[in-house]
């Protein structure tokens, strides 16, 4: 059975049009909760998250009916980070967790993220069956059986004690001078409060939600605004989270961003360093950056690649015994503390890396020398298949003889939204740039 709803990180699309609308989610609700109460072992209970859009009071209200109508008690935690969701659903014995949010995406998207009992992302196989519910006829439950719904005031508190908690003991952060960007998500009061709890001196950005204005002009995908307020604050780093707070971007003293692959290089030779990096492997995505690969075998490190999405990630490290992983796009997984990307914690532990080292931001983002890499989107309509495009395959079989030993390509559809991804690695600018835009130009006039 082929995927109707469901892409690589959830359900996801433009707010108020199929499949994001009331009417689907309820039905998603309803679905969830009967495949969840046929097996669940958890008193029938599920925790709903959210981040700030405007839609999301209207998916929470929906889903909530869902449930319930299926018998499934729902403890709504209202705006909270993503991973907060992950570890709420099993610290509060839940058989589901849901998060609201369209992660990075602008405000007019949302979508729908499932955890499993574990606080795991579901498997495809789950999410194959609850699709197959969707399509059916569900049946509620017992008119005696109807759940109820509990607003939860202290989610947000029970996150910041846990990642607090994965601080090294007696360290803190007086000193230290941090902006950090929430994008007017999720994270906009539990970030700033963590980072002043242990001592530092906070210059919040982004932290005042609207319901329209997250990911705009802020946040990992828009770092500029916290670059030019780390300079004319004299900050010593800057901390960029996406809408529901699953990414990081790290910026120096100087304003100048870290992706995730630097980010994971950093915590990867630590670890290993320290003896606490399973496997000697770090599991990464087919995006990161072919100068980190070079940069892990130069330590006698391994790289293990994934699908794109972070749940890929995270079930190779399950798969493999491994605790580090994530995405050049920001997610970092350490499943010694987490059970899903989390851009406050992986925050905490690179400044946790200056107080150890004294290092200044700068001295910790620049692990390895990136490989020329040029990434460029297509957007295409619902329905159409340009990869499909004989003009578009035989550009790309070109492309890939000119890179013969000189790079790599990797041409995707998007799991999270309706555009064509070209990707292109090589260490000669003008190649890289010619297959690149050869590319882009014949699935721009496929589409």
């Amino acid at each position: 059975m082929g995927r109707e709803f469901f892409g690589t990180d959830g359900v996801r699309g433009l707010a108020n049009t199929y499949p994001m609308t009331a009417d689907m989610a309820l039905k998603i609700g309803a679905a969830a909760g009967r495949y969840f109460r046929s097996g669940g072992s958890n008193g029938h209970r599920v925790v709903i998250g959210k981040d700030t859009r405007l839609s999301g009071y209207m998916f929470e209200n929906a889903l909530t009916a869902g449930l319930t109508s299926t018998g499934m008690n729902v403890l709504l935690l209202g705006p909270v980070p993503t991973p907060a969701v992950g570890l709420l659903t099993t610290s509060m014995r839940a058989d589901v967790g849901i998060m609201i949010s369209a992660s990075h995406n602008p405000h007019h998207d949302n979508g729908i993220k499932f955890f499993g009992p574990d606080g795991f992302k579901l498997s495809d196989e789950a999410e194959l069956e609850i699709e197959a519910l969707i399509a059916s006829e569900i049946e509620p439950a017992q008119a005696v059986n109807i759940g109820c719904a509990k607003r939860i005031d202290d989610g947000r508190f029970r996150y910041a004690e846990r990642i607090k908690g994965t601080f090294p003991h007696g360290c803190r952060l007086d000193g230290l001078k941090v902006v950090i960007d929430c994008a007017n998500g999720a994270a906009h009061r539990v970030a700033p409060d963590v980072l002043w709890e242990l001592g530092a001196t906070v210059i919040p950005v982004g932290v005042s939600p609207d319901g329209y204005n997250i990911n705009e002009g802020c946040g990992s995908t828009s770092p500029m605004t916290a670059a030019e307020t780390i300079v004319s604050h004299g900050a010593d780093v800057g901390i960029c989270l996406d809408g529901d707070a699953d990414r990081i971007m790290i910026l120096d003293e100087n304003g100048k961003v870290a992706d995730g692959d630097q980010i994971m290089a950093l915590f990867a030779q630590r670890w290993a360093a320290q003896g606490r990096l399973n496997g000697d492997t770090l599991v990464a995505t087919v995006m990161s950056n072919l100068g980190l690969e070079r940069h892990m075998q130069s330590l006698c490190l391994h790289l293990k690649r994934t699908n794109v999405g972070d749940r890929y990630v995270v079930e190779a490290m399950r798969a493999g015994g491994f605790n580090l992983g994530g995405e050049q796009s920001g997610h970092i997984v350490m499943t010694d503390y987490a059970t899903t990307g989390d851009g406050l914690l992986a925050g905490l532990q690179f400044l946790s890396a200056m107080t150890e080292t004294g290092l200044k931001a700068s001295g910790l983002t620049t692990s390895f020398e990136t490989v020329p890499q040029l990434l460029k989107n297509v957007r295409f309509e619902a329905g159409q298949t340009p990869l499909e495009a004989a003009k578009v395959q035989a550009v790309i079989a070109d492309a890939e003889a000119k890179l013969v030993g000189k790079g790599r390509l990797l041409i995707r559809k998007s799991g999270t939204e309706p555009l064509v991804r070209v990707m292109a690695e090589c260490e000669d600018p003008d190649l890289l740039a010619q297959v690149v835009d050869g590319i882009v130009a014949e699935v721009e006039a496929a589409v």
